[in-house]
């Protein structure tokens, strides 16, 4: 199997790697970079499970992402968004709105909605839904989903300082 040598910057920690040119980024983080929290959920690209964010805000399914097409970008992964022990403020306002029940799609909501609120810090229950369009969860219908973003978009907006969803 052709191999090839790549740089990611994943969760801000610099990792050299050799990966053959047919494994998923899912597999490299998973696998190679015990970064559990990136979900398998069908391996087709259908339920939004292994959602991850490239170079700060772009959400891309880590199923259908060859890892040696990633050399040198900046992935980030649900462990990355908590910094100093304090949660994002998407984290947050899931935890609030109670938007977790089984979790194994919380990782890929949640990323997805931070990419969503870098562009839009209040958007619509409409603009949530086509963001999140993608992004299956079987447990909560998607309501407690939805309040959690915009709940989000208002811890974001009112933090001292407004910060930018980064």
């Amino acid at each position: 199997m052709k191999k090839r040598d790549i740089t990611l910057f994943v969760n801000n920690e610099e990792y050299r790697l050799e990966v053959p040119v047919n494994r998923t980024l899912l597999q490299v983080l998973r696998e190679d970079l015990n970064l559990v929290g990136t979900k398998y959920g069908c391996g087709l690209g259908e339920c939004g499970a292994c959602t991850v964010l490239l170079d700060d805000d772009k959400a891309v399914l880590s199923c259908l992402t060859l890892a040696a097409e990633m050399n040198g970008k900046r992935i980030t992964t649900i462990e990355g968004l908590e910094k100093d022990g304090e949660l994002h403020p998407v984290q947050q306002a899931f935890v609030d709105k109670h938007a977790i029940q089984c979790g194994y799609c919380t990782s890929g909501m949640v990323l997805k909605s931070k990419s969503l609120l870098s562009k839009n810090p209040a958007p619509s229950e409409d603009e949530i839904r086509d963001q999140l369009e993608g992004n299956i969860c079987r447990c909560t219908g998607y309501v407690k989903i939805v309040e959690a973003v915009k709940h989000a978009g208002e811890l974001i907006s009112n933090e001292p300082g407004r910060r930018t969803c980064s």
